[in-house]
């Protein structure tokens, strides 16, 4: 019998957990480092068990056990078709598993299930929508460093682009590049050090540089306005017509929204839920699905 569904995000950046009664009663979340298939998946696993006894703490539910727990799962890398199967092989336990792409959960959790788009833009990015007669589109989501347009990855790395430069004196630097370079050690011996160190969640901590100085440096703005552009293109891919509401999702969505162009700015509204509650929605669906 299952006593509790759980909604997993998972990022290359962090992972999110949400329980919940058989009835979608939500009674906590919790959150851990990343669960990306990228990290491998016993680490992945490992990190989400851990997210799931913290939020099971907070629910004040004791230590259920897992054959009690249906999960739904929205997973960064889960494209990689050899990672998820060998995800699912390693299931410890769990009466149910539904698993897709944090993307789709996303989209799940934006427009409530409705037909929809998302652009979503954290460390990695992707675009997905729901038409109206349910099929499923898919845009951008290559991954780091091919693709991911307009991530935080992306933007990390352009930034890297730009202090190398201004090491070498090939330009001139200002406030963005210093507090880059001092992310990163300080001078180039140490600069290359992180890079023979640096993955794509080190790449993509810079972006926070970027988006700190993209008022006043005319690098950093150059990369957020080359960004917007990114996501209207993935926007278009998505729904040519231009009919379906947009939601801009991930921790970098909000901010990115400001450097839009107008007219697909116009199309965004706020999403109603995160890619955790996507998750739940999904494991609820597959349930339905299984009792009929």
């Amino acid at each position: 019998m299952i006593e509790y569904l759980i909604g997993v995000d998972g990022g290359g950046t962090g992972t999110r957990v949400r329980i919940a009664s058989p009835d979608g009663v939500e009674l906590a979340q919790a959150s851990a480092g990343p669960s990306a298939l990228s990290q491998g998946v016993a680490k992945a696993w490992t990190t989400i068990l851990s997210a799931i006894g913290e939020a099971c703490a907070a629910a004040d539910v004791g230590s259920p056990s897992l054959s009690c727990m249906a999960i739904g799962l929205g997973l960064a890398g889960v494209h990689n078709k050899e990672w998820a199967a060998q995800f699912v092989a390693a299931d410890p336990g769990f009466a149910a598993l539904a698993l897709d792409t944090d993307g789709f959960t996303t989209l799940m959790g934006a427009h409530d299930g409705r037909p929809g788009a998302i652009v979503a833009i954290g460390t990695g990015s992707v675009g997905e929508a729901m038409r109206e007669d349910g099929a499923k589109v898919e845009v951008g989501g290559w991954g780091f460093p091919a693709g991911d347009e307009a991530s935080g990855a992306w933007m990390g790395l352009r930034a890297l682009n730009h202090i190398e430069q201004v090491l070498d004196g090939r330009v001139e630097g200002g406030a963005f590049a210093r507090d880059v370079i001092a992310a990163c050690g300080g001078n180039r011996d140490a600069v290359q050090i992180w890079l023979g160190r640096a993955n794509q969640t080190a790449y993509a901590s810079l972006a926070r540089f970027v988006v700190a100085h993209g008022a006043s440096d005319p690098v950093a703005r150059a990369i957020l306005e080359h960004a917007g552009r990114e996501v209207a293109g993935i926007a278009r891919a998505l729904d040519p017509a231009g009919r379906l509401p947009l939601a801009l999702c991930g921790g970098l969505g909000e901010v990115l929204l400001a450097w839009l162009p107008e007219e697909t700015r116009a199309r965004c509204t706020p999403p109603r839920g995160d890619s955790a509650r996507g998750a739940l929605r999904m494991i609820e669906q597959h349930l339905k699905e299984k009792a009929q």
